[in-house]
């Protein structure tokens, strides 16, 4: 079956978005590929990661925030939305999907095949971590801090310990870490 994981920015302390879901913090362009290869060969880039994935599977929130960005960042890759809201997707690879977190899941899979699932989205995120349904973690933290706005891991009802795969700069001094949730 395929992985399930985790690909977002984080502030350093903890926050994925500011408040009124600000993304401003995450500056401009990240690296692409050959300046990442370059400065950093073992970060692993969005168009790397995501040649490995299947399927987004997004929480509403979240699509809310990046539908109204004046670019589409996923291509052809098809998106499940989870939501219990009616949606009217303006890019035709998005669809509404609703359910538990297997019947999410399984329906990501399904999507996928035999590539990953790519998780996205911070609710989404929390309950696949507390489920123990998250694969691999790739977390860039960014050198700022928010003080609020919205947290990735708070409200976890229980410690998940991890193992560091590798941390490794990212560019604009940010840090890149890979972790795999300890079994």
């Amino acid at each position: 079956m395929s992985r399930v994981r985790v690909y977002i920015a984080s502030s350093l302390d903890g926050f994925i978005a500011g408040p009124d879901d600000d993304l401003s913090w995450l500056g401009g362009d990240p690296p692409n590929e050959a300046q990442l290869a370059a400065r950093s060969p073992e970060a692993l880039s969005y168009e790397r990661f995501i040649a490995d994935v299947g399927v987004l599977l997004m929480g509403r929130r979240t699509y809310d925030v990046v539908e109204k960005f004046d670019q589409w960042f996923y291509g052809d890759l098809p998106v499940l939305v989870a939501t219990h809201r009616p949606l009217t997707p303006r890019v035709p690879t998005v669809r509404a999907i609703s359910g538990d977190l297997d019947s999410l899941l399984a329906q990501a899979h399904e999507v996928a095949g035999t590539k990953d699932v790519y998780i996205d989205g911070g609710e989404l995120i929390r309950q696949a971590t507390l489920a123990r349904r998250v694969d691999e973690f790739v977390i860039t933290w960014i050198p700022v801090l928010l003080g609020r706005g919205l947290p990735l891991f708070a409200g976890l009802a229980e410690r998940r310990d991890l193992e560091i795969l590798s941390s490794t700069p990212f560019g604009g001094g940010a840090l890149q870490i890979k972790a795999r949730p300890k079994r």
